[in-house]
């Protein structure tokens, strides 16, 4: 998606980051929350 002069829009841009993001957050809380559970 980009605009006229080349340069994507920042929703798109916003959009990207949390397509990306969110999965990676989860995948990060759940080996977290998977090695706790081989140091208790």
């Amino acid at each position: 998606m980009a605009t006229d002069d080349g340069r994507s829009s920042p929703l798109s841009i916003a959009l990207a980051w949390l397509a990306v993001g969110i999965p990676l957050a989860w995948g990060v809380s759940q080996t977290i929350i998977k090695s706790m559970a081989l140091f208790r």
